[in-house]
């Protein structure tokens, strides 16, 4: 294998609309423009992409994107070149003709599972676990994004942090609550447009598109801007994740799902309230118990209160309307609490650093 590294291959099924494009296509371009990584992005829905990167021709089976290589995934593959570095993103299944041009190569490739974020303890102890092949002389090791030492952390660009502040210090000040809706379908969507609907003081909500513009017109019939009360909404289309990331720093609250906008969320420093993606058995509620204990570890026991309650009653499990009326209430010191949490996770390994420097070590 080349000490440089040079040539990445990633491999993303998409499973949750956005967001396993969203972390894949995220870490692609930092390892291009950071570490000046040659990178091939396999997708194997260019759709999910485009929203993201709106410069994706739907009609081409390769192209370049911000210096990243995209690969419309189909099958059959043809193998023309095995990278230094194979990442198999959330354990999408590489084609048996890649693992078998890996297993052939002279110098083989550092395999990597990249895996889902989750905050559970246990996720510390199996960072970096290697996984030989049964069969063939490969092996493949388990990579934990998370929020602890531990794990490989969070993506976070080099001066992302400095430039939110500056962003943060050319906005105008709002009269009105600025807030962010990303959620899934099965959040009460219709219950929280009652609630700012009632508000004593304006808010423009800003819709997503998808799922959270559609349970608002399920709720209010047309497609927006709609008004009710103190209550105005914004609806906005897919943007490209870098504005994504400055409306996320310009809202007061960020209403937030799944991997990538709930990451972004935590950079922006604002209060933020958290969906995780819905699983069987419950399993999601555990990945947010997991996350809560965590993350208001250090707030006051009053903030700590108020932030679970709104976290829980978002994910249908209280009362949201009095948990709303108490998060406004304590508002101020959870955005402060969340600037600290913000610096907190600075602190840990940065995923596509932390990946570069443990591939580099398996030379």
């Amino acid at each position: 294998m080349s000490p440089m590294q040079l040539n990445w291959d990633i491999f993303c099924r998409v499973i949750d609309n956005y967001g396993d494009i969203g972390i894949c296509w995220r870490l692609a371009r930092q390892l291009v423009r950071e570490h000046h990584k040659r990178v091939r992005l396999w997708v194997d829905d260019l759709h999910s992409l485009r929203p993201l990167c709106p410069e994706v021709d739907l009609g081409l089976a390769t192209q370049c994107c911000h210096g990243v290589e995209i690969v419309h995934w189909t099958e059959p593959v043809a193998v023309d070149r095995v990278g230094d570095v194979i990442i198999e993103a959330f354990a999408c299944e590489l084609p048996a003709l890649w693992i078998a041009a890996m297993a052939a190569a002279t110098q083989k490739p550092c395999w990597i599972n990249l895996e889902y974020l989750t905050a559970e303890s246990w996720a510390d102890g199996c960072h970096a676990m290697a996984s030989p092949h049964p069969t063939l002389p490969l092996i493949k090791h388990f990579f934990f994004p998370g929020f602890s030492s531990a794990t490989g952390g969070l993506l976070r660009e080099h001066n992302l942090l400095a430039m939110r502040d500056a962003e943060a210090g050319r906005c105008v000040a709002s009269d009105a609550l600025e807030v962010s809706l990303f959620c899934y379908e099965s959040a009460p969507v219709a219950e929280l447009l009652d609630i700012l609907m009632d508000s004593p003081m304006p808010v423009r909500l800003h819709v997503a598109p998808g799922q959270p513009a559609a349970a608002v017109a399920n709720k209010l019939g047309s497609t927006g801007p709609w008004q009710g009360g103190n209550l105005k909404l914004l609806p906005f289309e897919f943007l490209p994740q870098d504005e994504y990331d400055r409306l996320l720093w310009r809202c007061d609250v960020n209403f937030v799902r799944g991997e990538d906008s709930f990451v972004r969320a935590q950079w922006a420093a604002r209060p933020f309230v958290w969906q995780p993606y819905q699983q069987a058995a419950g399993a999601h509620l555990e990945k947010l118990d997991a996350f809560l204990a965590r993350y208001v570890a250090g707030m006051s026991a009053n903030c700590a209160t108020v932030a679970v309650d709104l976290f829980q009653a978002w994910n249908s499990r209280g009362d949201l309307r009095q948990a709303w009326h108490d998060f406004l209430a304590v508002r101020p010191e959870i955005a402060s609490y969340n600037r600290r949490w913000a610096e907190n996770l600075a602190g840990n390994p940065d995923l596509a650093d932390a990946l570069v420097k443990f591939c580099s070590s398996k030379v």
